[in-house]
């Protein structure tokens, strides 16, 4: 795991749609007015350095960066990288209290978040995850979790998780519009649906 760790200070958040948004110019963003510097890498996870275009948002080992929002259709697209730990850190309420209850006020109630450079999650009690999908319940409101790799993915079930927050994996997301990945998985979620006329 050593090695993993110290290959993440050169791991960039996904940047190929930042002509079509960037977090620090969305005044609606918990992030806005953001500095970035290209070469001063600051933030850390485990001592090791990670990327300067990352954001802290209170955690001290798992960081973000919401890498598209949509205020019309309320989506965002979130990529997170590090450790997720609720056990000792509690990173679900620092998320939900920090980044996405703020999101939800300005009508965001659909979240995915990429997943794939989460290198370990330690579950806790699932309160702030069932709290969370009834905020976003009477709104039509979703959270997925793409990418999740697998040792993550077999703790996450494990604690029950999964009753509250959908795992999906698209590993070809990159290749994709920011739309398009909202409309692919809005529509399988919709086909899940039990049919009314039944």
């Amino acid at each position: 795991m050593q090695c993993i760790y110290l290959l993440v200070h050169s791991l960039e958040p996904y940047y190929n749609w930042q002509h079509l948004y960037t977090v620090e110019d969305d005044r609606r963003s918990p992030f806005y007015g953001a500095d970035y510097s290209e070469f001063e890498y600051s933030h850390t996870i485990y001592n090791y350095y990670i990327h300067p275009q990352w954001d802290e948002f209170g955690s001290r080992t798992l960081y973000m960066k919401i890498i598209y929002a949509d205020y019309d259709l309320g989506f965002v697209i979130i990529e997170l990288i590090g450790e997720w730990n609720d056990a000792i850190e509690n990173d679900i309420m620092t998320i939900r209290r920090e980044v996405t209850d703020k999101l939800f006020k300005e009508g965001i109630t659909k979240y995915i978040l990429i997943a794939e450079n989460v290198l370990n999650f330690h579950s806790s009690d699932d309160s702030y995850y069932e709290e969370w999908k009834e905020q976003l319940e009477d709104d039509g409101g979703w959270v997925v979790i793409l990418n999740l790799p697998e040792h993550s993915k077999h703790d996450f079930i494990r604690a029950r998780l999964t009753n509250y927050i959908e795992l999906l994996d698209l590993p070809g997301w990159r290749t994709l519009k920011p739309e398009h990945i909202y409309a692919g998985i809005e529509a399988e979620k919709n086909n899940r649906l039990p049919s009314s006329s039944a």
